[in-house]
This record gives C-alpha cells, structure tokens and sequence, in this order.
C-alpha cells in the first residue's frame, strides 16, 4: 500500500530537518557498536565486581565473556498499581535467559511516581521534570557497561518516555519494552466523573467519593481509562519495540508471563553477539516517530504527548515539531473511542481488535510505515497480530480479527469516529498552545468569552465555591509552565469547569500548564508558549479581556491591545520549598520550553 501523501510529506520534512542532528547520533552509536560488547575488554577487578553476587552459573557465563548478558531497568515499587506486577519479572527474566544461554541482571532502578496520587498535591511539580530524571537514572543503571542488550520495565506517565531517553543515550543497545498490563476493568470512567462532578458541586460527601475513586482503581495494572500510560503502551508496540498483541494484556495471568519470558528471549536474540543485531537508536528512526504520532492521533492519545514525543525524538537526532503533528492530525482519522473520548476503557478497546486490528487498518491505509525495524526483525505487518497461549504455555501468535468486534470503542479505517485525528495546535497574539478536540462536543470547539485570571488552581476552585463563574467564562490558569513550578498536571479543574460546562454555559481553559488524556470535555488551550513566567502575553491578561478559542481554525486571541501592557509577575517562592521541589531548582532554571519537550536536555 502507498504511504498516505500528507504522512509521507510531514517524513520527509522531518528527514530534512534533522539530517545534521541525526547523523551525529549515529555516528555516535556506530562509534559504541565498535566496542561491543564492552565487558570483555574491562579490566579484571571491574569485571569481578560485575558479577561478584551471582551465582554460580550466572558468575561463569559472565565469567568466560561468551553468553549475552541482559540489563533489567526495572520502574518497580509496590505503591503504584501500574509498576506492582514488576516484582516478580526479574526471576522470569532471568530463568528465561539462562534457558537459552543467556544472563540477566538487575542493572538499575529508576523512580515512579503516579500523577493520579500527587493529583492537585505540591509533590506533582516534581512530575514532568521526573521524567528527565528517570533518562537519567537509565543511564546511570547501563553506565557499567556490562550488557548485550536491556529489557524496561516501565509502564505510566513520565516513565516510558523517560526511559527511551535513557535507552537513546545507549543506542547501540537493543531494547525491549516490557509492559505489565492494564487492570480489570472497575467502576465505569463516565460514572466516576459524575461523582466527582457531584462532590464538586457539594451533592456528594467523602466517602462516596473514595467509594467511586476505589471501585474504579481497584487492583494491579494501569488505570484503565486512556491517558497517558496507556499512551505509552500503544507507542511501543505500533513503534515495534514491545512484543506484537502484548500491550493491553491483564497483569498476572498465563499469556502476561509467557509475554514476559518471550521479551526476554528475544531481547538476547538481537544482540551484535547474534545475526539478527537490533540496536534501539537504528530501530528508533523517524519513520518509527511519525508511526507513533499517528498512533497517537488514530487512538485520541494523551497530549502530554506533545512534550514526550518531541523529547524523546530529540534524544535520537530526530527534530519532530508541534506543526508536524498538527499536520498529521489533518490526514489521521479518530478510530477509537475509549474514555475521556468515549465510554469504554482500554480493555473494550483490546476486546474489540486492538493494536493488531488497529495497526492493520492503518496500513490498508497507507498511514502507517510499513518499512521500519522491529524487535521481531519484521516490518511493520509483523505487529498485526493477537498474542495467545499456545497448547505447552508458551507464547503464540495468531492473525488479529479483521472485523471490530465493538464498533462503538474501535473502528475501521475506512468508517472512523471522525475523520482527523482531534489535535491541533493554536496560534495567536497568545503565543502557542495545543488543543485535544477528539472529546469535545462540535458545538464547544469555538468559545469566546471574558476572561478570568488565576495563578493556582486553588484560586480557580475556591471562585467556583464562591459562585464567581457562573458565567460565561475563559478560565485563564497561568504560571504554570516548566520554569514556573515544574508544570504539574492541573486535573483539579476538570471537575469545576464541566459543572459549569453541564450549566449551558459556556467555558474554556487557557493554560500554560499541563493536562493529560484525561483533561475531558472542557475546551482546553495547553501547554501554552512562551510561558508566563518568561513574560509570555498569557502575564498580559486582565480580568474582563474578551478570548477566542477557535479550535477548529487554530487561532487562540485575546481581544484587546497587550502591546502597552507590562507583563504581570508573580512570586514563586512558594514554589521551590517542601516535598523535595529544592533538589529541582536547577530544573526548573534549566526547563526548555514546552514545544520543544520542556526537558532539561539541549533540544535538537
């Protein structure tokens, strides 16, 4: 099938612009793959620490030098339901790789934090910026240099794009993915709003809140509404770096563990030591970019993508821009509705087809590229398939169905939900923003209203306690950037904005801070750019300043002159003591700018 015209174009561009950047990046792992497999030219001291508290068997392969070893960087903690079903893989994934000749050590952890706990909390300003440590942290666990190839264990918001980072930085590794699963499905996602919605409005108290909250988070696995770890996972399959079927399967079952021993195996399999040689940063191209932007797009994904996406590219010389994924959103059609975009959560959605019917369907098309490595060696149509549990246990795959079984939650290319992928990005006398319409009723994609100025979300709620915005309103949240406070996530207002949404009224939010794919129904202009603690014009804004959100046409304008206005400043000092926010100083002094990944690291 043909690449699409607008995908093979926006490619093209990205090809272009990143051939200076790119080439250093590979002459740079071609300069690592020289010296693979690094270990058996460390000195003898260095080597004995490596495998001083093996044991035996482990201590003479590792010994002798001659069988592939395997990093394990594991996000494990016991706290986070995402990341507990990782306290048993590293015992699978050793005994994997000791039966096919193999070794596998724990090279190193890295922090994993959950926006759902730190939600409206200080501790969730450390949250985009954990993400920089996280690559970090990656890079300390391989920086022995002891390894053929390393498998992550990682699953939520800031992890996964943290640890391909990571994985970048040592690109002549091979990598695998390895995800744990989402939960089984809980209280429905539209019912838990609603009762958020009513405790907003004071209809309900505490304890049927947590009730609804408890029922809906329930057990081991990732929240199974779409935002952004479930994100994560679509990435790494439709970018070839998960085993083919094995995102959206349950946590502690027979085919999750089977998926786990087979990662590992193949992990061992496509190291320089072998002929099927696989390393991460030649896997991680920009063709396997856009194949994740479109992913993305087709499933109505999270936008904290727009950040991750655009920083983990960078990480592989690979320049991918706000107006690349715009462009692409034109040409992508929204094929999934699963929560906040519909009502059905990631299991319906793997019950209905999943990444297999999903990824096929986008190659008929011609939206995906087919011609990209894999872990498994194979293109592309390699990931059309469905994992299952063969007669002896072990992990087999069959054709994925070629019909939704749900066409409420997963659709066809051909007869989509909508015919674009629901992001866009809004320009105007504002500076830059991102909007996700994939949720949004028709009807709300313009708003224009007076504004309402705050500088915390407790500002904006304790406003709505008071009956201040029972209005028409444009809710303006600002200083909220990276440089600001981190930019955590600002869920808080969900709840507020779409009571007064439900009113008839209507209501927008104008934010240089951040939300995920759960931000819901509300308008919402994010990620605004130049942030206002950099003087941007969202720091010109008055209260009763008339903005316009146009969503469909792309314009985000304030109705007035700034140009004789000075731009408001605020005192963060608040922001830079407790919960750890001290150690991130340097952080937020360093934090680029949110279209360019709002991460630490030079952008490309």
């Amino acid at each position: 099938m043909t690449v699409n015209a607008t995908i093979s174009a926006v490619t093209e561009k990205i090809i272009a612009r990143s051939k200076a950047p790119r080439r250093r990046y590979l002459e740079k792992i071609d300069a690592a793959i020289a010296l693979t497999p690094k270990r058996k030219a460390l000195g003898c001291a260095n080597i004995a620490h490596g495998f001083a508290a093996c044991g035996p068997h482990d201590k003479n392969a590792l010994r002798n030098g001659n069988a592939p070893n395997l990093a394990i960087v594991t996000a494990y903690n016991d706290m986070l339901s995402a990341h507990q079903p990782f306290e048993t893989y590293p015992h699978m994934i050793r005994e994997a790789a000791r039966n096919v000749g193999g070794t596998a050590q724990v090279a190193g952890g890295v922090p994993a934090m959950c926006d759902g706990v730190t939600q409206g909390e200080t501790g969730m300003e450390l949250s985009l910026f954990s993400r920089d440590v996280i690559a970090l942290s990656t890079a300390v666990a391989l920086s022995h240099q002891m390894f053929d190839a390393a498998v992550y264990l990682g699953v939520c918001d800031k992890i996964v794009p943290g640890l391909i980072i990571g994985a970048l930085s040592f690109g002549h590794l091979p990598a695998v993915f390895i995800p744990a699963g989402p939960m089984t499905s809980g209280l429905p996602n539209d019912e838990k709003a609603k009762i958020r919605q009513l405790y907003a409005e004071g209809k309900v108290g505490r304890d049927q809140l947590l009730e609804a909250e408890a029922l809906s988070y329930h057990g081991p696995g990732t929240c199974t509404f779409y935002g952004t770890a479930n994100s994560n996972q679509m990435l790494m399959e439709i970018m070839g770096l998960h085993l083919p079927g094995s995102t959206f399967v349950n946590p502690n079952t027979p085919l999750r563990d089977a998926i786990t021993r087979e990662s590992a195996k193949r992990a061992l399999a496509i190291t320089a030591l072998g002929n099927d040689y696989q390393p991460i940063g030649r896997i991680y191209d920009e063709k396997a970019v856009v194949n994740g932007v479109v992913g993305l797009l087709a499933t109505g994904g999270s936008t904290n993508h727009t950040m991750h996406l655009i920083a983990m590219a960078a990480a592989a010389g690979i320049a991918l821009t706000w107006d690349d994924l715009a462009e692409l959103s034109k040409a992508v059609p929204l094929m999934a509705r699963v929560y906040p975009n519909g009502k059905a959560d990631v299991n319906h959605f793997n019950a209905a087809g999943g990444m297999g019917f999903l990824i096929r369907e986008l190659l008929g098309a011609g939206l995906l590229h087919e011609d990209v490595q894999t872990i498994m060696g194979t293109g592309l149509s390699g990931y059309t398939k469905e994992a299952k549990l063969g007669a002896d246990g072990e992990l087999v795959y069959a054709d994925a169905v070629h019909k939704s079984a749900d066409d409420k939650v997963l659709r066809g290319a051909k007869e989509p939900f909508q015919p674009t992928g629901g992001l866009n990005v809004l320009t105007g006398n504002l500076g830059t923003s991102v909007i996700k319409t994939s949720s949004i009723p028709a009807d709300r994609h313009v708003i224009e209203a007076p504004a309402r100025v705050f500088h915390s979300q407790e500002e904006l709620q304790a406003a709505f306690k008071a009956g201040e915005l029972n209005r028409d309103v444009v809710a303006v949240v600002r200083f909220q950037g990276p440089k600001a406070n981190g930019m955590p996530e600002l869920h808080r207002l969900t709840p507020p904005l779409a009571v007064l949404q439900e009113r008839g009224l209507k209501v927008a939010l104008v934010t240089d801070g951040r939300m995920s794919g759960a931000s819901g129904k509300v308008p919402a202009a994010i990620h605004l750019t130049p942030e206002a603690v950099d003087g941007g014009p969202i720091a010109k804004i008055r209260d009763g300043d008339v903005i316009r959100l146009d969503a469909d046409a792309g314009t985000l304008e304030v109705l007035a002159d700034l140009s004789t206005r000075e731009a408001v400043k605020a005192d963060l000092a608040a922001n830079s003591v407790g919960t750890g926010r001290e150690l991130f100083q340097m952080f937020r002094n360093h934090a680029g700018r949110a279209d360019q990944g709002a991460s630490i690291f030079e952008a490309v």
